[in-house]
């Protein structure tokens, strides 16, 4: 795949973005068939999209969720700035083709982490994080049927990223053990789904690292004010229009999401 293919897939995504459309596939001539080309769609749908990025989304950061798809390793996207909104967030009608959410654990950067040869540790990307929030993340794919897609093809798709509802700073957040930080995600106020900051590749900082390190290897930056989700701590959990979403990460805070109906 050329980068002008590469490109043709990107828009292709992008302009089923705008529309709220699926696709069932990407042409064969510009359908990823390696990571490196799943990036160069990637690429080229941020590049159609022109918009401002706001920092990065991971995905597949469990085992589960790696073995599903044929991966050993996570994923990543990007946030548009556009997309992303404080807590409370009400996600429009007709704005995601599915209606899921992952209640995650979000950094703020307060200084960049550039591309270099040697891999970046723990201890670097913790003197570089500004802050730590409760956050949900909307996803959405712009495949109709994403779950029986390749990994390639959702990497393409923006790693199936779409909304970002980030909440507050949590006080003394660099500080606390967010591996063993309960979660508690509730619709309508019942309890829906439980977890844990450990349920993302062990700790949600092994993430960091593992993205800090990802994007030094593709010549990116990881810019000071870059927001960063880390994947879902616990169940995806699926939603109706109308529905009010609230995560609690206990002493973190805490992250809501209306989905206007």
């Amino acid at each position: 795949m050329d980068r002008e293919a590469a490109a043709r897939g990107g828009a292709l995504l992008w302009e089923a973005w705008q529309g709220r459309t699926q696709i069932a596939a990407l042409p064969a001539d510009c359908r990823p068939g390696s990571l490196d080309q799943a990036y160069a769609v990637q690429d080229g749908l941020a590049e159609s999209a022109g918009l401002a990025i706001a920092g990065y989304k991971i995905g597949a950061t469990n085992a589960q969720v790696q073995a599903r798809f044929g991966v050993d390793a996570p994923f990543s996207g990007r946030l548009f700035a556009d997309y992303v909104g404080g807590s409370p967030l009400t996600v429009p009608a007709n704005t995601v083709n599915f209606y899921a959410i992952e209640a995650e654990f979000d950094f703020v950067m307060g200084s960049a982490l550039a591309p270099r040869t040697e891999p970046y540790t723990r201890a670097d990307v913790r003197a570089a994080v500004a802050s730590v929030h409760p956050a949900i993340e909307v996803p959405d794919s712009r495949y109709a049927d994403w779950l029986s897609m390749k990994a390639m093809d959702l990497i393409g798709d923006n790693a199936i990223g779409c909304m970002l509802c980030l909440g507050p700073a949590a006080a003394d957040g660099l500080d606390r053990d967010l591996a063993d930080q309960a979660v508690v995600v509730r619709i309508n106020g019942e309890v829906v789904s439980e977890g844990a900051g450990a349920n993302v590749l062990g700790d949600p900082w092994n993430v960091m690292v593992w993205l800090a390190n990802h994007l030094s290897g593709r010549g990116l930056t990881l810019e000071a004010g870059h927001v960063v989700t880390t994947g879902s701590a616990a169940d995806v959990v699926q939603c109706q229009p109308g529905d009010t979403v609230t995560a609690e990460f206990g002493p973190i805070g805490r992250a809501e999401v209306y989905f206007e109906a």
